[in-house]
């Protein structure tokens, strides 16, 4: 008999309730995403402000969990079991999702799941293009998280090959969107001034790539500076910035570096299958980029529909479907969220 796996995220500034049907077979089937976003009330600061997101997550919670059952066409009493982020992220934002996760549980006598964000943005692919190779490459690409995972299986083991040693790559684009007066968060807005731009006009460095290097991590806050070097140096001489040119210059850095070392990593685990999934995912540049050498290298790649790949309760839903399936344990009610969750741990 299929069950209903509800899922909630507030691990930052947006409040995602999921619900999705785990059939017998495994497959997981959506049923309803809904989101309430803060990105608006955190703009002005240019960055997200810790007490705003978790006031909104408190005011949000309940109504986006009447839309999602709205959605779906079903009642609380269907829920069968429900998964909550546990971590990593905000600690006051991870505790208004946790909080709520405890209450639904606790009042209609379900089981519990405090599931990992990162592993979650992994397991929501599985919704659009089923279910996941064993192994596979994931690469995580966030406003707060750059890394490279083998992915034996969502539900239990998750191997870390590398990550950011400095500023993630979404964060670089908010930091360059800035410089160049552009709104936040950056992704979108520099992934629009690039298409009008030339991706050779600058030649912006590509971190982490020296033959010291570690080769599977990354670098992003050296490309931030030296954007920011460039656009003050043309300033001072009084030229014109060319926001376009600088936009498509520094987008094509980032996915240089992400797609040349996911597809480096892949082929020497003997990985035939690479995930890219995460917020920056979504980026034209970096989908386009990572198709073209996936595609010489022979390697199949999976990247979700922009919707699924920014924060969401369907991806908690997802990840919490695939630790049920798996017979993995529940949670204890006075677990805790943990803002520095390792990727490694899964499901508590």
């Amino acid at each position: 008999m299929s069950r209903i796996i509800m899922g909630i995220e507030s691990s930052c500034d947006e409040t995602g309730v999921g619900l999705v049907r785990l059939h017998d077979d495994g497959t997981v089937e959506l049923l309803a995403d809904e989101v309430a976003s803060s990105v608006e009330q955190h703009a002005r600061f240019g960055g997200v402000v810790p007490e705003v997101a978790s006031r909104a997550h408190l005011e949000a919670m309940v109504p986006t969990t009447t839309r999602a059952f709205e959605k779906a066409g079903l009642a609380l009493s269907d829920v069968d079991a429900i998964a909550v982020t546990a971590g990593p992220g905000l600690a006051g934002a991870l505790l208004v999702g946790v909080s709520a996760a405890k209450a639904y549980a606790t009042a209609l006598d379900v089981p519990l799941y405090g599931v990992n964000h990162l592993a979650g943005h992994i397991a929501v692919d599985t919704l659009q293009h089923g279910p996941l190779p064993a192994p596979c490459l994931a690469l995580l690409v966030s406003g707060g998280h750059t890394q490279l995972l083998r992915v034996d299986d969502i539900a239990s083991s998750i191997t870390e090959l590398g990550s950011t040693v400095d500023d993630a790559a979404g964060e670089a684009y908010d930091k360059v969107a800035r410089v160049l007066g552009l709104p936040y968060p950056g992704g979108p807005p520099i992934d629009k001034a690039a298409k009008n731009g030339d991706p050779a006009a600058i030649a912006f460095p590509r971190g982490m790539t020296g033959p010291r290097d570690a080769k599977n991590d990354f670098s992003f806050s050296g490309l931030k500076t030296a954007v920011a070097r460039w656009v003050e140096g043309a300033s001072r001489r009084g030229e014109e910035i060319p926001v376009d040119d600088v936009a498509a210059s520094f987008q094509e850095a980032v996915a240089d570096v992400l797609t040349m070392k996911a597809v480096r990593a892949a082929e020497e685990q003997g990985i035939g299958t690479i995930v890219i999934s995460g917020g920056v995912a979504a980026n034209s540049r970096l989908s386009g980029l990572a198709a073209e050498r996936c595609a010489a290298a022979g390697i199949e790649l999976r990247v979700p529909r922009p919707r699924l790949c920014t924060d969401n309760g369907a991806m908690i839903a997802a990840l919490g479907a695939h630790v049920v399936a798996a017979k993995r344990p529940t949670a204890a009610l006075d677990f805790s969220a943990n803002p520095a969750l390792p990727v490694n741990v899964v499901s508590l």
